[in-house]
């Protein structure tokens, strides 16, 4: 699938661009595009299916995703007899990078922005209580807009109830938990073909092997099995995307049964590795 580069110019005044927009879906389309920005997606109603990085799935009553800067993603609405309303805000790196990230009140926020550069899917309990505060954001002068933001990003960094999409993350690499979480990251990117250990994982850590589990699921919001799973079939697709057979690609994920394999990426891709790449070969 072809990935289109997206300019974006901010709204005058502004640091970051907000966009508030109701339409009557006649004809789904879908571009899978990119841009340097982050992108907060709010669908305050309507259906359809999101493809972020390598992440498909379908949303049915709405829909509240963070996109970190650079992730192939697109939003596809289906029809429907309901208006399909949307804001979407895309704002820079800089916008909050460059804002302390030792400033305590907004430690929270710089997680939260570096976990999106897998795309973030958030609950229908967050959506809705982030959603008036983000169609109000358009009718809002620069200063008064950039504070709501402020508070709407808050707000997030502080749910528990969201999904990464994708699994290949980069947090900032200075020291504590993050750096605990790189080294994590790295050795399953380097080893992933291979059996991994939890308990090499845990030592890596300096922590028990319950300890570590616990720990990797309060900062990743899912468990090491399942982040490893999502990594290889991220792999997998890469894989199937450059023309080579299920069953190979099955064993150089590190898979070790094509059932299991199989079992595993539709329940990531909500497709099968044939049909998705029967599909990928149609889409190119």
């Amino acid at each position: 699938m072809n990935v289109q580069y997206e300019s974006i110019q901010e709204d005058a005044g502004s640091s970051f661009r907000t966009v508030h927009q109701k339409i009557f879906v006649e004809k789904s389309s879908c571009r899978y595009h990119c841009h340097p920005e982050y992108e907060l997606v709010c669908t305050v109603s309507g259906k359809g299916t999101r493809h972020v990085g390598l992440h498909t799935s379908n949303y049915e009553n709405g829909d509240l995703l963070l996109i970190g800067p650079n992730l192939p993603h697109a939003i596809t609405a289906m029809n429907s007899k309901i208006i399909f309303e949307q804001v979407i805000v895309q704002f820079k790196k800089e916008v909050f990078n460059s804002l302390p990230s030792t400033t305590p009140e907004l430690k929270s926020i710089h997680l939260l922005l570096a976990k999106s550069v897998c795309g973030i899917s958030f609950d229908v309990i967050t959506k809705e209580r982030v959603m008036s505060k983000m169609v109000t954001l358009a009718e809002l002068p620069p200063f008064d807009r950039f504070v709501e933001l402020t508070k709407v990003l808050h707000e997030l960094a502080t749910s528990s109830a969201y999904q990464l999409l994708n699994s290949r993350v980069t947090l900032p690499s200075a020291g504590g938990a993050n750096s605990r979480l790189q080294n994590i990251f790295k050795y399953v990117e380097q080893n992933f073909q291979e059996e991994i250990s939890s308990r090499k994982a845990a030592d890596m850590a300096f922590l028990t092997v319950p300890a570590f589990c616990a720990y990797f699921k309060k900062n990743m919001n899912t468990t090491f099995t399942n982040y490893i799973n999502q990594y290889r079939i991220e792999q997998a697709c890469n894989m199937l995307q450059d023309g080579k057979s299920v069953h190979e690609v099955c064993y150089e994920s590190g898979f070790k049964s094509l059932q299991n394999f199989t079992k595993v990426f539709k329940n990531i891709v909500n497709k099968t590795p044939s049909e998705f790449k029967k599909r990928f070969a149609f889409a190119s």
